[in-house]
């Protein structure tokens, strides 16, 4: 009878990878990094382990999307005040808060549990070209996109 090997979260080697966002589409950049952050590229992916990597995505005022996404998508939150609901198109975030729009996209693609937060806090997106984590060596991801 073989054992079917589970990790411990202490026997996890996390590696580094960098993500360069241009001309990429943000549907499917936002899926290929929530599988780096799950660890389903591992051979040795366990799901109730958080076995994931860091990434770092860079240029992410350069994401792509199809169709009219750009002036039909919406970002909808509420302050808690009476008739606080705000709005914003995909347009204004890729202008004002480029960052925000990749990590909300990841967000909602990881399973909504427990592990999503501590996953979520390896994911690193800058709008710009250059990035403070020279010192891991990140390694580039292929994504096949």
């Amino acid at each position: 009878m073989k054992v079917t090997p589970f990790l411990r979260k202490e026997d996890v080697k996390r590696e580094w990878y960098v993500v360069d966002a241009t001309d990429k589409v943000l549907g499917r950049l936002a899926s290929e990094i929530a599988k780096v952050l799950m660890g389903k590229h591992k051979p040795q992916y366990t799901p109730h382990a958080d076995m994931g990597d860091f990434v770092v995505v860079l240029n992410a005022h350069r994401v792509k999307t199809t169709g009219k996404k750009l002036k039909q998508k919406m970002y909808r939150w509420h302050s808690g005040y009476p008739s606080g609901l705000k709005e914003r198109s995909l347009e204004w975030m890729l202008q004002h808060h480029p960052e925000r729009v990749i990590y909300l996209a990841v967000k909602r693609m990881l399973p909504k549990n427990k592990l999503r937060k501590r996953r979520l806090k390896r994911l690193k997106v800058y709008a710009s070209d250059t990035h403070p984590h020279i010192a891991q060596q990140p390694k580039p991801l292929d994504l096949n996109l």
